[in-house]
């Protein structure tokens, strides 16, 4: 793996095309306010969409298989989720999932009661495995790895011009430098479907979705 400093290590699991040399915020919206786990845009500070998923429906849950997409709708990731399971695993495999398409990584509860941590394993042969913390439903959350290096991280999403905290139907996902942003993006859409009964909080302020913070 190549070094870049004060980076540490360039970790590609899905797409060498959404690494950043620098810290990456993205603001990420929900595209329907109707139903849990529907379609989602990432937009960057310059207002340009950087990931999206499109939405289908009430019924979209029930087929636990969403695909994530660059802006031109290229497939970059399937999350599918495995069935039967008690910890909520789900699985990831690149592009456009196909029959006997073998997953590159997967992400389970660490309990089967209460609220706990995500494990996420990835299956490129180094062993390397991250930890979700935190209150996904809250919109707070880091991910980090074995040695405790945060990579991502989910939080409430600020009004930069009234200071006021949006609701969690918008949301930041900062991105460190050297990290994959479509396999954290990868995980987010999973974290949505597992906290998917939680309620999703409407804000009463209607801002343009890529304010900065």
């Amino acid at each position: 793996m190549e070094l870049v400093e004060e980076m540490g290590e360039k970790r590609v699991v899905v797409d060498k095309a959404y690494l950043y040399e620098e810290d990456k915020p993205l603001t990420v919206c929900k595209t329907s306010l109707f139903y849990t786990g529907d379609g989602f845009a990432a937009y960057d500070c310059h207002g340009d969409i950087i990931f999206r998923v499109d939405s289908y429906g009430p019924d979209t849950r029930d087929n636990d298989e969403f695909v994530l997409m660059d802006v031109a709708g290229k497939c970059l990731l399937t999350v599918k989720r495995k069935r039967p399971t008690l910890h909520q695993r789900w699985e990831g495999f690149l592009g456009e999932r196909s029959d006997g398409q073998k997953p590159i990584f997967s992400v389970r509860r660490s309990s089967i009661i209460g609220r706990c941590t995500m494990e996420v394993e990835v299956y490129d042969g180094t062993g390397e495995e991250y930890t979700i913390d935190g209150d996904f439903s809250q919109r707070s959350c880091l991910i980090y790895d074995t040695n405790k290096r945060t990579v991502a991280e989910i939080k409430r999403k600020v009004n930069a011009s009234t200071n006021v905290m949006l609701g969690r139907d918008v949301f930041t996902l900062e991105i460190k430098p050297g990290f994959d942003g479509a396999f954290v993006m990868g995980l987010v859409l999973v974290l949505d479907q597992i906290n998917g009964d939680d309620p999703v909080e409407i804000g009463d302020e209607q801002v343009h979705p890529f304010v900065e913070d």
